[in-house]
């Protein structure tokens, strides 16, 4: 990774990223498919296989259905658990405290074109 950071400044990728959006905007779909991925990530769910829908067709079954039952039947099933959210705020408030002792928070940076690599390679 030392080695790229050397090779390929920040105004090296940032020509990259300019000359990519130059070609989206002119109708490229390489590029567009390109600066989306990384402006808008990948979405996350994957579609089911045309055999899952034809089984769960036969069966009857409706995954959205299922999905949107659940936590009714849940609350319905546990309700000690559901004292007005109050076990789960717990859980979340537990978990956030240990992830802070754990945690750095990340820097940010403000303006980028002063952006300097730092670590063993920035050193050289």
């Amino acid at each position: 990774m030392g080695v790229l950071l050397e090779a390929v400044t920040l105004d090296d990728w940032r020509e990259v990223v300019n000359n990519t959006k130059a070609m989206a905007k002119s109708g490229d779909p390489q590029a567009r498919a390109w600066l989306a991925q990384y402006l808008m990530g990948r979405p996350a769910g994957n579609a089911p296989s045309p055999m899952t829908v034809v089984v769960q067709q036969l069966n009857g079954a409706d995954p959205l259905v299922e999905k949107l039952a659940a936590p009714v039947i849940q609350r319905s099933k546990y309700p000690e658990l559901q004292g007005k959210g109050a076990f789960g705020d717990n859980i979340r408030a537990l978990i956030a405290a240990e992830l802070a002792e754990k945690i750095r928070p990340p820097e940010t940076i403000e303006n980028l074109a002063t952006a300097r690599v730092c670590g063993p390679s920035a050193a050289e």
